[in-house]
C-alpha cells in the first residue's frame, strides 16, 4: 500500500483539464464535493480509481487527478469490479447517470450491488438524457414531454434507491447536487462503508430539464418537501420557524405525515408515535425510498448494513484452492478421466 507523504487538499485532486459542462450544471457542485471528500479521506490519490460509462457525468475521470477509466455505455460497474478484484487496495468510484446506469447498464448495476463489491457508486439523476440532447430517461416522470416522447412518456419511472434496495445493496443513500453540507456527509459515509455504497444524487440539467427538482431545492419549498433522516433520530421536518411535522406508521403498515401540536400534552403524545430512523431496517428503508409528494422526499443514508465483500470472498476462495495438496498439472487435467470426444 502506498504511504501518504503529506496531508492532501482538494486542489491535489484537481486535474489540469478544463472542466467542460454547461454553465450552471449540477455536476460542478458534485465534482467539488467529491474532490473535497477524497482529500479528507487521507487515502493517497494514487490509490483512487474513478470509472465512468457514457453521459455528461461520465466526464468525471478527466477532472480528477487520480487513476481513471472512461468505459463504454452502462459497463462501468463491470470494469470497476475487475479493478477491485485485481487490486483490492484501490479505492474505486463509479460515476454514472440515470440513463447510463438504469437503461443499458441496469443489469450491471444490480449485480455489482448484490455482489457487494467494495466501491462508491454515484448515480446522477436529472431525469433526462442530457448528452444526447434531451430524450426521456428511465427516471423521467410519466407524461414527460421530450424529443423522444412528444406526446408524453407512457412509462412508469424507476426509483433508483428502491431499485438498489431491491438488488440487496448494503448501503443506499440520496442527496442533492446543491445541498453541499448534506451531500458531503453522505459521501463521507459512503467512503467509510465497506461494500457497495450506492448514492443517488438528484442533479439539475439546466439545458434539457431545468428545474427537475425545484420543489426540493427552492428555499421557500424545500423545508416542506424534504426530510433529512439520521440513524437514531426522530423523523421530523418542516420550516425552521414554523409548525413541524413528523412521520409515523398508520396501523403499523403505512407511513403518514402528522403535525406536531404546540400544545405540550398533545405534542408529547404525538412525539411518542414519531418514527425513529433505523438505517438497518430494510422495510423502513423501502418506505423512505418510495416516498413522493405529498410526502417529503427522504435524504441521507436510508439503509446501511455490513456484509462480506465480493473481492474478499473471491481472494479467500483462490487462497483455499492454492492450499490444496499436489501441484497443478495441466496435462494431467487435459488427459484425465473428465474428457469427451465430439464426433
Amino acid at each position: 500500500m502506498i504511504q501518504q507523504a503529506h496531508a492532501l487538499t482538494k486542489k491535489d485532486f484537481m486535474s489540469d483539464q478544463t472542466v467542460r459542462w454547461c454553465p450552471g450544471c449540477g455536476d460542478y457542485a458534485i465534482l467539488s464535493q467529491v474532490q473535497t471528500v477524497m482529500a479528507e479521506s487521507g487515502i493517497p490519490k494514487e490509490q483512487f480509481a474513478v470509472v465512468s460509462g457514457i453521459g455528461c457525468s461520465s466526464r468525471f475521470p478527466y477532472y480528477l487527478s487520480t487513476y481513471g477509466y472512461h468505459t463504454i455505455h452502462g459497463r462501468a460497474p463491470a470494469v470497476a469490479t475487475g479493478l477491485k478484484i485485481a487490486n483490492p487496495d484501490l479505492n474505486v468510484w463509479v460515476i454514472t447517470g440515470d440513463g447510463d446506469a438504469l437503461s443499458i447498464g441496469g443489469n450491471h448495476l444490480i449485480h455489482v450491488l448484490r455482489r457487494n463489491v467494495d466501491m462508491q457508486i454515484l448515480l446522477f439523476n436529472n431525469r433526462i438524457y442530457g448528452l444526447t440532447k434531451g430524450q426521456y430517461s428511465p427516471t423521467s416522470e410519466a407524461g414527460k414531454l421530450t424529443k423522444s416522447s412528444p406526446m408524453g412518456s407512457i412509462e412508469h419511472p424507476f426509483i433508483p434507491c428502491a431499485t438498489a434496495l431491491g438488488a440487496d445493496a448494503t448501503f443506499v443513500a440520496r442527496t442533492v447536487d446543491i445541498f453541499v453540507k448534506e451531500q458531503r456527509e453522505v459521501l463521507r459515509a459512503a467512503v467509510a462503508h465497506k461494500g457497495a455504497a450506492f448514492v443517488e444524487i438528484l442533479q439539475n440539467c439546466v439545458i434539457f430539464n431545468d428545474g427537475a427538482w425545484k420543489d426540493l431545492t427552492e428555499r421557500k419549498l424545500r423545508d416542506e418537501h424534504v426530510i433529512f433522516v439520521e440513524h437514531g433520530q426522530p423523523m421530523i421536518f418542516g420550516p425552521k420557524n414554523g409548525p413541524k411535522k413528523g412521520l409515523r406508521l398508520d396501523q403499523c403498515t403505512t407511513l403518514e405525515v402528522v403535525e406536531l401540536s404546540e400544545n405540550p400534552t398533545l405534542a408529547e403524545m404525538v412525539a411518542k408515535q414519531i418514527l425513529v430512523h433505523d438505517e438497518t431496517n430494510a422495510v423502513l428503508a423501502n418506505m423512505l425510498a418510495r416516498m413522493q409528494p405529498p410526502f417529503p422526499v427522504a435524504m441521507g443514508v436510508l439503509y446501511r448494513v455490513e456484509k462480506s465483500t465480493y473481492e474478499r470472498e473471491a481472494h479467500a476462495q483462490v487462497a483455499r484452492a492454492k492450499e490444496r495438496p499436489g501441484a497443478a498439472d495441466l496435462q494431467a487435467v487435459l488427459h484425465g478421466r473428465e474428457t469427451w470426444t465430439v464426433e
